[in-house]
């Protein structure tokens, strides 16, 4: 099972339904907006389409809007193009004129203000570099050290300069009150460059009723990557935006923030999505570069929670090729990794649990993997115990039970968690069997599971994950190995010591207990039937029981804190079962 998740970009490659349905069958887990292009009734039609898609397919399909941010552009040429030759001089203007081969206006008024002779200016992602010779009110006369074709709209970039552009311009504002109206679980925050322009998005968000949409920090030039620290403490995930990063930072720079980047959310337990050009030449080839290959593979090894096709799937040719070809790389490159051995190693290196709810969500993977449990179930009102089972990465599934639909499709960015829909439940016992009830029809799970639950008490305050629960799907207690084909049915006496077995202990009481020896041979003589958690046919317990020809089971891994003194239960010794007596007759 796919644990890392693949977020596709929609566009005019894929409005076609059809190919939209077929990219959700190849992986797709996250359908990503982009504001850069498009109006809102564009927008709105595939919104539309992607949720009748989820809603037909039972999948939960959250949705990024991704903002078009503080950027700067250039105007528009006659005849489209303009070529640049290295050496001539080239005006940016905040005049209104039509573009040529000497002059091209700019969106952003202030611009000649913020640079001053020397600065470099970066056109098209850096294909067109120019190096500012003079400025004037409104114009700024460049020498071009790069040339080549310059389109229509161009992006602008000005390496090292704190620019005074807003943050938020009114498209920004419109866009992010769209996303509230529809519903959009994420908003992805483009060039992020400071704590408050994230504050500045949760309080159109708060304002407006959509304080549940998790923001994304999209880290992009230099003064975001400054600043990451502040802005992942308030931001639910980065992502790390290496097009606009890779001109606004030198290119040799990427790969290292790449990586520290990742490394960082993944500690933080947020989401961190990889994106930019990662099967670049798909959009027009059937299959990648052996590097792009390789790239998408670094970012898994790298702890990665999503990885992201932009044109590729917007504009490209093969929109479901790209979907197919990252997921079975992703699929390739996580079963190279020992996720367990790395649990244990990064166990050790950090185990800083400061609150409840991290304490808890890592006891949930350390118990999960001593009880080779099936899955780790987590219970949660706000998505936030899940997200930190994810953040450490576990090899057994994570499956996040919500009652809440927007926290169950905000869950299905997060790494390895699978979202599952719940009733809601006021007792905890309730909760637990609802939650498992659902697993088991969904077929996550099955009887005799082990699966570890967390949840909060009380029910239904976020933030409040202090509970942990070793349960058994279904009727099935514990399971082990049999030591000869008999069957018992009787209470339980559990004990963890020779004294406590010899207090609680009654006749005819099964008993349970980590390991058996000569010393209560006596109780054994007397009792139904033995369940210890030791393994091994040459054991103590199966040694006697095959001597005293009872039903023994060993090897029940977590019997003694799963089982409760007083319950009636039958002891299969031929399946290796132990499950509850529900008809006491």
């Amino acid at each position: 099972m796919r644990k890392t998740k693949i977020v596709c970009t929609l566009g005019p490659a894929c409005d076609d339904v059809k190919i939209m349905e077929k990219m959700l069958d190849a992986g797709m887990d996250v359908a990503r907006f982009n504001f850069s292009h498009g109006e809102h009734g564009e927008q709105a039609g595939r919104l539309k389409k992607i949720r009748a898609l989820a809603k037909k397919t039972g999948r939960f399909i959250p949705c990024l809007l991704d903002t078009k941010g503080p950027e700067i552009r250039i105007g528009t040429f006659k005849g489209g193009t303009a070529r640049l030759e290295a050496g001539q001089d080239f005006t940016l203007t905040t005049r209104r004129v039509q573009g040529g081969g000497a002059i091209v206006s700019v969106s952003y008024g202030e611009l000649p203000g913020d640079v001053m002779a020397g600065d470099r200016i970066l056109i098209d992602d850096g294909l067109i570099e120019l190096t500012v010779e003079r400025v004037s009110d409104t114009d700024i006369v460049c020498r071009v050290v790069n040339g080549g074709v310059l389109g229509d709209k161009k992006g602008v970039n000005i390496p090292g300069i704190r620019l005074s552009l807003p943050y938020l311009a009114e498209k920004d504002r419109a866009d992010i009150l769209f996303g509230v109206q529809n519903q959009f679980e994420f908003i992805a925050a483009s060039f992020t460059r400071n704590a408050q322009d994230i504050l500045d998005i949760k309080k159109i968000l708060d304002d407006h009723g959509g304080n549940k949409t998790r923001i994304i920090a999209k880290i992009e030039n230099a003064e975001g990557v400054a600043n990451i620290d502040d802005i992942m403490s308030i931001s639910d995930g980065v992502m790390v935006a290496r097009g606009d990063m890779g001109v606004e930072i030198p290119l040799e720079n990427v790969p290292v923030l790449q990586k520290r980047l990742i490394n960082k959310a993944y500690k933080a337990g947020k989401i961190v999505i990889t994106a930019t050009q990662m099967l670049d030449s798909m959009m027009q080839n059937p299959r990648p570069t052996r590097a792009e290959s390789t790239d998408v593979a670094t970012a898994i090894y790298e702890g990665t929670s999503a990885v992201m096709l932009s044109g590729e799937t917007a504009a490209g040719k093969y929109p479901v090729e790209s979907v197919e070809t990252m997921a079975r790389i992703v699929l390739r490159t996580e079963s190279d990794i020992d996720y367990r051995k790395q649990f244990r190693k990064d166990a050790i290196l950090e185990n800083t649990c400061n609150d409840v709810t991290t304490a808890i969500s890592h006891a949930a993977c350390t118990t999960a993997y001593d009880l080779n449990a099936s899955a780790i179930i987590a219970v949660t009102k706000t998505g936030v115990s899940a997200r930190l089972v994810s953040k450490y990465r576990p090899a057994i599934p994570i499956i996040g039970s919500s009652p809440d639909p927007m926290v169950l499709n905000q869950l299905n960015m997060s790494w390895g968690v699978i979202p599952l829909a719940m009733t809601e439940k006021k007792l905890t016992d309730e909760l637990f069997e609802s939650a498992v009830s659902h697993a088991k029809e969904s077929g996550l799970v099955k009887d005799g599971d082990v699966v570890v639950i967390t949840a909060g008490v009380p029910l239904g305050v976020s933030g409040t994950t202090n509970l942990l629960k070793v349960h058994m799907v279904g009727d099935v207690l514990v399971k082990g190995t049999g030591i000869n084909k008999l069957c018992a049915r009787a209470n339980l006496c559990v004990a963890h010591t020779e004294e406590e077995a010899r207090q609680n202990f009654r006749d005819g009481d099964i008993l349970a207990m980590n390991k058996t020896s000569n010393d209560i041979l006596d109780l054994i003589k007397r009792s139904a039937g033995v369940i210890t958690e030791k393994d091994g046919m040459e054991s103590h317990a199966a040694i006697v029981g095959m001597a005293l020809d009872k039903p023994v089971l060993v090897g029940a891994k977590g019997a003694t804190n799963i089982l409760k003194s007083g319950t009636l239960i039958k002891l299969d010794a031929e399946r290796g079962l132990v499950s509850i007596v529900k008809d006491k007759k």
